[in-house]
């Protein structure tokens, strides 16, 4: 290891260290290098200001919950592998408060890669359960909808965890979710009764077929055609029956 990797590494780590241990998950680049015992131009020339530091310690804190699902094979049910998602994520959370309201911080003006990735996993899987037609909704609305209550409540249990105290909260937001975005059944029986079914299924529909033609490697369509197609295929799928 080289001296200028070694250096590096020394002030995250104890950046990493200092973060954890401090009561609201604020450090200050003094006290990071008094800790490292370096001077503050070798942070600033690894690091460029503070907030750089702050993004390379929540990357390299989420570095292993990363892997983690890096190394997860898919199964044949996306559908429980987003249900996985959902209760790994909120478990880091809680076992990491500090790091992981650091990672969510709106003073963080630039999303640390690990977030950026994170979310690039859940829409894979979202776009799995889509070639089976198991969402309502296109792959990419509907990781927008679950980051943003998975955040919301890992964030609730981490700053508040007096007031959101039940033990089931997480999976009951999680469900309530996943049923607004995921078909009860990817190949539901005709209800001649009703249009309701029918009408529900299209959204559907659209969006496995949107999913499908991102996955196919030759269409038929010209770059241009394709790109159209997506993207009144996402429409359709955006809107609901009551739409």
């Amino acid at each position: 290891m080289s001296s200028t990797t070694s250096t590096r590494t020394r002030i995250l780590q104890v950046a990493a260290q200092l973060v954890g241990d401090s009561p609201d998950g604020d450090i200050s680049t003094r006290a990071v290098c008094e800790a490292a015992q370096v001077g503050a131009p070798a942070l600033y020339r690894h690091f460029g200001d503070k907030e750089g530091l702050l993004s390379a310690v929540v990357d390299h804190g989420f570095e292993r919950y990363l892997a983690t699902k890096r190394e997860r094979e898919a199964s044949a049910d996306p559908v429980e592998d987003l249900r996985r998602g959902w209760d790994s994520h909120v478990e880091f959370a809680v076992r990491n408060p500090n790091l992981y309201r650091l990672m969510n911080s709106p003073a963080m003006r630039t999303p640390p890669a690990a977030a950026l990735e994170s979310h690039r996993i859940l829409t894979r899987d979202l776009e799995r359960a889509a070639a089976q037609g198991r969402i309502r909704v296109a792959p990419e609305l509907a990781a927008q909808m679950v980051m943003s209550a998975t955040v919301g409540v890992a964030l609730m249990l981490v700053a508040r965890p007096a007031t959101f105290d039940d033990p089931g909260l997480s999976r009951r937001v999680r469900d309530a979710v996943h049923a607004s975005i995921l078909t009860p059944d990817p190949d539901p029986a005709p209800d001649p009764g009703t249009g309701a079914r029918e009408e529900a299924e299209v959204p559907s529909a659209a969006a496995r077929l949107s999913a499908l033609l991102r996955q196919a490697q030759g269409s038929g369509l010209s770059t241009a055609e394709a790109a159209l197609m997506k993207e009144w295929l996402d429409r359709v799928a955006n809107t609901g029956p009551e739409g």
